[in-house]
């Protein structure tokens, strides 16, 4: 299953919960993969490591999805294996494919030489993943429409603003459009409501509308915590850093109502850098 986390607003919590489900999956025995599309590159640092993400950017030969698209524009066949913009995370089952900072600047030669499926054979090429996350920019361009044609599911993260709700509408309207156009297995599995404040009728009220709309929002909302903060500072994944934290438990109910087939984990997953600190004890 590849899976596109989408909103074209930003702050909506897109690369937190699109490198946490990813990090669930992992923990749970999927072989799991993360493409970071966003030149804000959160996702990749967030994964990987501030230093390790640095190490990649700054290495003599760049392997991550800026370079891979790079090579597409060339009338040459790719000289890299596709595996090699694949990294390790420190994290058992996740690998990402990291972002660059200078992204955006390929978008108008990517447009030009209509490279829009580059993506989608890239990930078909990408053997043996039981789940791929596809983290996007905060708008509909190219990259964006580039996941949309890529996965087979898109996730739409909401944070009951209002603003946001009639952003919605526009946002629900170009991912049927990519799929009229370009990928009609693409399906809108739910949105995800976020930041989620119960105690506040506001976003109660909106919640309650959207429902009564016929929108697809899933049942597990997703509350705003420092924990996330906290997490992201650290560098480790919630379901490592806080496994019994409220919003690590409200993360895992999403990742099981997306999978309700995996209620319970194939084969616990841990941490690379912990399990090689207690092997040298």
């Amino acid at each position: 299953m590849k899976r596109v986390i989408f909103n074209q607003k930003g702050g909506v919590g897109k690369s937190s919960i699109a490198s946490n489900l990813a990090a669930i999956s992992a923990a749970k025995g999927l072989k799991t993969l993360l493409v970071d599309l966003d030149s804000q590159c959160n996702s990749s640092q967030y994964l990987l490591g501030k230093t390790a993400f640095e190490n990649i950017l700054q290495a003599k030969r760049r392997q991550d999805i800026g370079s891979f698209f790079t090579e597409t524009l060339s009338f040459k066949l790719l000289t890299q294996k596709p595996t090699t913009y694949v990294h390790e995370t420190p994290f058992e089952n996740l690998d990402v494919v990291p972002a660059h900072p200078k992204l955006g600047d390929l978008q108008a030669q990517l447009e030009a030489k209509h490279k829009i499926y580059k993506l989608r054979d890239l990930l078909r090429s990408l053997e043996g993943y039981d789940a791929v996350y596809i983290d996007t920019p905060p708008a509909y361009n190219f990259f964006t429409l580039s996941a949309l044609i890529a996965a087979n599911s898109c996730l739409i993260p909401f944070d009951c603003d209002e603003f946001s709700r009639q952003a919605l509408y526009t946002l629900l309207e170009n991912v049927e459009e990519a799929r009229s156009d370009h990928n009609n297995q693409l399906t809108v599995e739910g949105v995800i409501v976020n930041q989620f404040q119960p105690r506040a009728s506001f976003p109660q009220r909106v919640v309650q509308e959207l429902r009564e709309e016929g929108l697809p929002l899933l049942n597990s909302f997703i509350s705003s915590s420092v924990k996330m903060r906290e997490s992201h500072e650290r560098g480790i994944p919630l379901i490592h850093f806080a496994p019994k934290h409220k919003l690590t438990e409200e993360l895992c109910a999403l990742f099981t109502e997306l999978h309700p087939h995996m209620a319970k984990p194939r084969k616990a997953s841990g941490y690379r850098q912990k399990q090689a600190e207690e092997a040298m004890l």
